[in-house]
């Protein structure tokens, strides 16, 4: 198997793009941290890849920049070099870490030298990157192992075993986050395009077979109501191998008294197992239970909760009772330091907030974000909707750039499947209507719908306002489980007063969400409240909204206003009020709350006793 291996990839090096090698679950895996200090370099005309006519430098180029060329005499030549000066933090985004990348897009090297700190001989091992943005290319020991595009997704390349060493391993990570009009997301976007590093680095450690991927949910087929009654529930599931295996494993869930043996013949096994008394996932009681996936003395293990979403006419419904989404909108952000969140203690600062404001639910806007926060979601009992960054002004009339968005979607779906906090998936934000444009978002919902029947499938559509009625009839609408509407009447067009008067209706017999609303303030910024800007404003415009909240059709089912903290846009210009920062945070750059935070949080208390 491992002189196969050797040949594909010798014929084949950049084979390992497929995300079909994806493994998933890494924190419970035999792994070794590369967190850490990372050599840099920076490099705007990418010097260290092509040569002088502008091609890809030849492997063993000593001057290009993954390779390591040791000077033995005087008269040698060598312009590029990695130093302990020039250093940066991983995971981390380069823009946070020193001036000289506050405003940089391009090219920049990353490179450390690792020792292997248990070499196993008959184990395969695997360098995997939570996320790196945009583009990846990655080389060991002067050989490329892969690259990948797409900045908040996982990806991990096999090591083959001639290559990796016990000691004085040269990794080095060619990191590219320009942006182009034909990736995902595209040129134009209102977030910062923090580059770099952003997740962590592992070197994994696995058996020659073993169990790369899962999916392990509560059958979605059965009556959840007569399953209560029974107080017996079916489990559904699915093992997904590295390679074609024989034998046997063993699915335990120790809790529930369930040990159950599956015979392999082939990469996949399927099995149904039933529960017993098992306790239901949920906001209120957010139940995890060990699983255990037993293979050749090998235990995997996972904290997976078990809960069924679905739409029942015009209603969301949690475990057959009827769901109203208390929800808020964040960026994968930071504000008092202005960076990328990147761990579980950046995690628990930004549920801590949400979980203050009596929130059940966030959307992850507008990308994955890292896996600290859905963990976290998990084992707090707070509600997710998940995107990919198809925003805006996608070309959907370019097939690769489909390719480019299917690939990041199935990337996200395959890492997070086995989270109960999931329920919704979401292809894009306030993408504008065109046949092209619904062609494409629709065979992403379609397969969204083949890889993961146990979730809901939206995109927060746009609206144009009409005194009369605000009708909203976007076509994608009949494809969606749920119709999700971005709304910021008395921002953007008029003034918050209007928003009392505003009527909705939907084309769709369908729950109705408002994906986005808000206005901007300046924290600790005070006047009156029609002067633009003041938390008054603000304030204002929360309490306007939540008058029009009160008489949305019957089908309203929540609502996740825009945004919970202030967040880096460099669209976002005017000097005295925003100065590179979307202001429309309820809580300030520097922590503090804004008056709004309090007017939403004393609305969702009075929802969350209304749904009691």
């Amino acid at each position: 198997m491992r002189i196969l291996q050797l040949f594909l990839f010798l014929v084949f090096p950049f084979s390992l793009l497929a995300q079909d090698n994806l493994i998933i679950n890494t924190a419970n895996r035999q792994t070794q941290s590369l967190n850490g200090k990372w050599h840099y370099i920076i490099d705007p005309y990418e010097t260290g890849f092509y040569n002088y006519r502008f091609k890809e430098k030849n492997a063993d180029d000593p001057e290009a920049y993954w390779n390591n060329p040791v000077i033995k005499n005087a008269s040698d030549r060598k312009e590029h070099g990695y130093s302990d000066n020039y250093t940066l933090n991983v995971p981390g985004d380069w823009n946070s870490q020193a001036d000289v990348f506050k405003y940089y897009e391009g090219t920049v090297w990353y490179q450390r030298e690792f020792d292997v700190s248990a070499m196993a001989e008959n184990n395969r091992y695997f360098l995997y990157f939570g996320a790196v943005n945009y583009e990846a290319q990655v080389y060991l020991n002067g050989e490329k192992l892969g690259m990948h595009k797409g900045g908040f997704t996982p990806f991990n390349f096999e090591i083959p075993s001639h290559l990796l060493k016990t000691k004085g391993n040269f990794l080095v990570v060619k990191v590219d986050n320009k942006r182009h009009s034909d990736e995902i997301p595209t040129v134009n976007t209102d977030w910062w395009n923090y580059g770099g590093i952003t997740r962590d680095v592992k070197l994994i450690s696995t058996p020659e077979t073993f169990v790369q991927q899962y999916a392990i949910q509560l059958k979605q087929e059965q009556d959840i109501e007569q399953a209560k009654r029974k107080e017996s529930f079916e489990i559904s599931g699915n093992l997904k191998f590295n390679h074609p295996a024989s034998g046997s494993v063993n699915i335990q869930i120790p809790e529930l008294k369930i040990d159950k043996k599956l015979a392999i013949d082939g990469r996949e096994v399927s099995f149904n197992l039933t529960a017993r008394k098992l306790q239901l996932w949920s906001p209120e009681k957010p139940k995890l239970y060990d699983v255990q996936i037993v293979f050749e003395g090998n235990t995997l293990s996972d904290k997976i909760g078990f809960r069924k979403i679905e739409v029942s006419g015009k209603n969301i419904l949690l475990n057959g009772e009827k769901l109203f989404l208390r929800g808020i909108c964040l960026h994968e952000e930071i504000p008092q330091e202005a960076r990328r969140a990147k761990n579980e203690t950046d995690a628990a600062q930004l549920f801590g907030w949400v979980k203050d404001l009596n929130a059940n639910m966030v959307r992850l806007a507008h990308y994955p974000h890292n896996e600290y926060m859905t963990r976290m979601a998990d084992s707090l009992g707070v509600l997710v909707w998940s995107e990919i960054p198809v925003y805006w002004t996608i070309n959907f009339k370019n097939d690769s750039v489909y390719q480019k968005a299917e690939k990041q979607l199935e990337e996200m779906i395959i890492r997070d499947r086995n989270k109960a906090s999931v329920i919704i998936w979401s292809v894009g934000n306030e993408t504008p209507v065109s046949e092209a444009r619904t062609n494409f978002m629709h065979n992403l919902i379609k397969k969204t719908k083949a890889m993961d029947q146990t979730r809901l499938v939206s995109a927060a559509l746009e609206v144009h306002y009409n005194r009369e009625e605000n009708f909203i009839d976007d076509p994608l609408g009949a494809y969606t489980d749920v119709v999700s509407v971005n709304e910021y009447l008395g921002w953007y067009g008029d003034l918050p007063g209007a928003k009392a008067q505003a009527k909705w209706g939907v084309a769709y017999d369908k729950p109705l969400l408002i994906s986005e609303t808000g206005a901007g303030a300046k924290g600790g910024y005070h006047g009156e409240k029609e002067q633009r800007w003041t938390e008054e404003f603000q304030e204002w415009y929360y309490e306007e909204t939540i008058k029009m909240m009160q008489q949305m059709p019957e089908n309203f089912s929540g609502m996740m206003p825009w945004i919970l903290a202030d967040f880096r846009s460099p669209k976002r210009n005017n000097p005295k009020f925003q100065d590179g920062w979307n202001r429309k945070g309820l809580i300030d750059d520097k922590g503090n709350r804004k008056k709004a935070f309090f007017t939403l949080k004393e609305y969702y208390e009075n929802m969350e006793t209304q749904y009691e």
